[in-house]
């Protein structure tokens, strides 16, 4: 199946694109070698391939959970651009309840 000019414009239009006809014909010539390099894909006999998420095989290595002592809470607020009473200051967000 080839993408014509007015497949591009089509698609083009729905993700609202403002295409120039120079771009809307270099993508149809992408599009077309993509769908050309799938078709190819399909071709292949790939009855004795085993399905895999991974070429090759994947382990998770993760380090060891080690307790450590936090952050002084001093230190983390140094950099804050505005602390209170110890704790962070952000601004306000979502409605004031009042609204409900």
């Amino acid at each position: 199946m080839a993408i014509s000019e007015s497949d591009v414009r089509h698609v083009a239009l729905l993700a609202r694109l403002a295409l120039t006809d120079e771009q809307v014909g270099r993508l149809q010539t992408e599009l077309n070698s993509i769908l050309g390099h799938i078709d190819e894909l399909q071709g292949l006999d790939l009855a004795d391939v085993q399905p895999t998420a991974h070429a090759l095989e994947v382990t998770n290595s993760m380090r060891s959970d080690v307790v450590k002592p936090c952050l002084p809470r001093e230190l983390a607020l140094l950099n804050a651009p505005e602390s209170e009473s110890g704790a962070f200051v952000i601004p306000a967000f979502g409605g004031t309840g009042e609204d409900a």
